[in-house]
């Protein structure tokens, strides 16, 4: 099933005083040609082998996470077939033992599935992080890279704003609101193969008599190709789905602000999620029902809620 999404909003070469427009109108965009001018991706363009010789030569060995899936998973990370586990195996090595995997599976007709994600540049790559700055973003934040062959990613989210890079290869991106989040199907909220909670809908061969809802959702989607050199801006908490399309694909990710996902923060937005489905759950109906009028009021609404009130008086209500 390949349906025909809208297609993400395109830059060309924005200004700042655009890009800064473009990065506050919680809505994504792609910025055409944005690291264009990187060594990584002029390498890239040049030769596969010599951009891969450039991080052998730069890594520090620092161990990396990685991931490995069998050939008959086609890439796709995700639950087992029993939902008590996930479909690949975890790995911790030098980035540059996956990259000759990456090189070897080259010349298997069908490869395993192999990806190093979100392995801090600042760690393992640090003089290639010196080369390649992001000058639109606070210098303090540091970017992340993710390397491997034909991986996806399933539709998920992130609690904070994203702006991805590629360096090689293409990447899909399908990305849908938030408010699609009732149509996405979403996973168990505290056990999945991502850090934050995953769409149980296979984008590619949605099962639509088993998630019907989900026919709404695709009316809602946007999707974009990436090409070596261009970027794309999520907006934190808008649901994606990743796919890297060729046998070397090498991403560089920066995330700011917002909130992680991890349930031991109590005062994270996720955290608080996480209590107040423990608090609010047991209660009858009605109570549940009652409860959620008062949190609409006085967290929710675009309305001051105490704006009848003298501002000396609002206290933890102060906006």
């Amino acid at each position: 099933m390949t349906p025909n999404f809208r297609s993400i909003d395109a830059y060309e070469s924005p200004n700042p005083d655009q890009l800064k427009v473009i990065l506050n109108r919680y809505q994504p965009a792609i910025i055409k040609g944005l690291v264009k001018d990187w060594k990584m991706v002029q390498l890239a363009k040049e030769s596969t082998a010599g951009l891969l010789q450039y991080l052998v030569d730069h890594d520090t060995g620092a161990h990396v996470d990685a991931i490995m899936l069998r050939p008959e998973q086609q890439g796709r990370v995700f639950y087992n077939e029993s939902l008590d586990g996930f479909n690949f195996i975890k790995n911790s090595l030098p980035l540059s033992q996956v990259l000759e995997q990456l090189v070897r599976y080259t010349q298997f007709a069908v490869a395993p599935s192999v990806a190093v994600q979100s392995a801090l540049m600042s760690r393992c790559l640090p003089e290639v992080l010196a080369e390649h700055a992001m000058t639109i973003l606070d210098p303090e934040i540091v970017p992340r890279i993710w390397v491997g062959n034909k991986i996806t990613t399933p539709t998920h989210i992130d609690g904070s704003d994203n702006i991805a890079c590629v360096v090689s290869g293409r990447r899909q991106f399908i990305l849908f609101p938030p408010e699609q989040i009732a149509n996405l199907y979403i996973g168990p909220l505290d056990f999945a193969p991502t850090p934050s909670p995953i769409s149980m809908v296979n984008l590619r061969n949605p099962d639509l008599e088993r998630y019907p809802n989900y026919r709404e959702a695709l009316q809602h989607a946007q999707s974009a190709i990436l090409e070596p050199g261009d970027a794309i801006f999520i907006p934190n908490l808008w649901w994606h789905h990743v796919e890297s399309l060729d046998p070397i694909n090498i991403l560089v990710n920066y995330w700011w602000g917002g909130s992680n996902f991890s349930t031991e923060d109590k005062t994270s937005p996720y955290g608080l999620l996480m209590q107040a489905l423990l608090s609010f759950r047991e209660l009858p109906p009605a109570q549940r029902q009652a409860w959620g009028h008062i949190f609409q009021h006085y967290v929710f609404s675009p309305q001051h809620p105490a704006a009848h009130l003298p501002e000396r008086l609002h206290g933890v209500l102060k906006r």
